[in-house]
């Protein structure tokens, strides 16, 4: 049996990391102002550190996104049970990253990408 209440701290942790490096990153993916007085090669660089930013932004909001998931699925008793073929999900694996909704071998065959 997995311990669901490890698994729900891990991801209330994981969540609450996740919100405050996306509210510490708002200022780096503002809009680059065109009428500052800088060169273009500084400009550029500020463009794509933007899209850096937006980027790790966008994938952060991906992972909140799973990791609401899992907390749905650990109140409705589904945690921990493979969303394909329903056999238990090794605790390893939840180790690994508890947003996981399929065990290795289904993953193995490509029916989702975790």
């Amino acid at each position: 049996m997995i311990d669901t209440a490890k698994f729900k701290t891990m991801l209330e942790d994981r969540k609450r990391e996740l919100a405050d490096w996306i509210e510490s990153g708002k200022s780096s993916t503002r809009p680059v102002s065109l009428d500052e007085s800088i060169g273009r090669v500084s400009r550029i660089d500020a463009i794509q550190s933007q899209q850096m930013a937006l980027a790790a932004e966008r994938r952060r909001i991906q992972e909140l996104q799973r990791i609401e998931a899992a907390l749905k699925r650990i109140e409705s008793g589904d945690f921990g049970y493979c969303m394909v073929c329903e056999e238990e999900i090794s605790e390893k694996r939840l180790e690994l990253d508890p947003t996981y909704s399929i065990c290795v071998e289904c993953a193995s065959v490509g029916s989702e990408k975790p």
